[in-house]
């Protein structure tokens, strides 16, 4: 792989994609060469700089891509920046304050020494596969959540950010 920054992500329904190829792409219109990647089809970092890791929440748990990702590169993962993303409050309030962590995300912030780790409001919306959103659909709280210009801002940080180390 010959990108500076890897966008790896595991999604269900892909909405947590859809972040992961904002983030890629404010990655690039800023300099930097990024690229969103499946998680589970990222076999190894390559000589990337920096690695960007989102996963989408289920019953509060980050998806099990993302959680085998950083498993499977850990060694190389504790070499880089690294940045840590989640997708799903299905309401608003991933806009309207901090969300913690989930457990596997709280370790893996201390385990690599992340950077940083937001929360992002998710969507869920007609067609989603799996029983409990079907579920969730039928009891009308789905919907997009997602703030796309609060996604923008904080890869044009890590973008900053990454800027400033180059210099350095």
């Amino acid at each position: 792989m010959t990108s500076d920054v890897l966008v790896a992500y595991g999604t269900k329904n892909g909405s947590t994609a859809q972040i992961a190829e904002a983030v890629a792409e404010v990655l690039n219109k800023e300099g930097l060469t990024a690229r969103a990647r499946p998680a589970g089809s990222v076999e190894d970092l390559g000589d990337c700089e920096a690695v960007v890791v989102g996963g989408a929440l289920y019953a509060g748990r980050w998806h099990k891509d993302a959680r085998r990702f950083l498993r499977r590169h850990r060694r190389a993962l504790a070499e880089r920046p690294l940045w840590l993303f989640s997708s799903g409050p299905l309401d608003a309030s991933a806009g309207e304050r901090d969300i913690p962590p989930v457990p596997a995300v709280r370790r893996a912030m201390t385990r690599f020494d992340v950077r940083e780790h937001v929360t992002f409001g998710g969507c869920l919306e007609e067609g989603a596969r799996g029983r409990v959103a079907g579920m969730i659909l039928r009891s009308g709280k789905g919907g997009d959540f997602r703030d796309f210009t609060a996604i923008e801002q904080w890869a044009a940080q890590i973008a900053q950010e990454l800027a400033g180390a180059r210099k350095d």
